[in-house]
């Protein structure tokens, strides 16, 4: 028997968290990241890959909103800082589309 693998909104949750950790501190690299999500994928039972595959989006969409949010308000308050060469320059905005 197969390994089981939650895909309750919390488990999906906590793996994106958990990828983007890694990731931040430089623990894993992008393709590592990959790599990752593509053996958990393949640990999910095709029944509940759609379910999983719609908590991942809405996880991904409401993520992408926050990191969105934050730099928008750092470019906001590097344009009313009257020092904005301390803070560093925040990053384009990119579209994402759900898959």
């Amino acid at each position: 028997m197969g390994q089981e693998i939650s895909v309750s909104h919390q488990a999906v949750k906590s793996k994106v968290y958990r990828l983007i950790d890694a990731l931040v501190e430089n623990d894993k690299s992008e393709a590592d990241v990959r790599a990752c999500m593509r053996r958990w994928w393949s640990l999910i039972h095709p029944a509940d890959r759609p379910i999983a595959q719609k908590y991942l989006m809405i996880v991904l969409g409401k993520s992408l909103v926050a990191l969105q949010t934050m730099n928008e308000t750092l470019s906001e308050i590097e344009h009313s800082d009257p020092h904005p060469e301390s803070l560093p320059k925040p990053m384009a905005r990119t579209q994402v589309s759900a898959v």
